[in-house]
């Protein structure tokens, strides 16, 4: 591949992306962002969790999940319980606002993404998953960088 072909397929990908997550942004009608949605998204599948282990899983800095946990709890979405077997534990839990919250963001991403992808025909459907499945392939674990 020329590495002018490369550039504009960094490019290209980088521009969708984006434009999806400021789309996404304008129609979501609370706010927070995607950052605290992934939390939350963390939190209803794998259960109340400390905030260190939060950071390590989703790749975050302990002062940005320390940002978004106040924020998540200050609106309600998540709240911070004390571990039964370790009082000095504390673990940041989903609520059920959260849990609405998440549903309607992945509403309104499902929402955004059958209209951008509506415009593809079968045939590119087709050829677009073939190529994310094998760029997923290729980023499995283990795989050298």
């Amino acid at each position: 591949m020329k590495e002018t072909d490369l550039f504009r397929l960094i490019h290209s990908t980088e521009a969708v992306t984006n434009e999806m997550v400021i789309r996404w942004t304008k129609a979501f009608r609370y706010n927070i962002g995607i950052s605290p949605v992934l939390v939350l998204w963390e939190l209803k599948t794998t259960g109340p969790q400390k905030q260190s282990v939060l950071a390590a899983k989703l790749g975050y800095t302990a002062a940005a999940i320390t940002n978004i946990a106040r924020k998540l709890v200050k609106e309600g979405m998540a709240e911070r319980l004390s571990d039964e077997q370790d009082r000095r534990k504390v673990l940041l839990s989903i609520t059920e606002k959260g849990e609405d919250v998440l549903r309607e963001a992945q509403e309104t991403g499902t929402r955004l993404r059958l209209n951008m992808f509506s415009v593809l025909s079968e045939e590119e459907v087709d050829r677009y998953l073939a190529i994310n499945e094998k760029l997923l392939t290729a980023l499995e674990p283990g795989l050298k960088e």
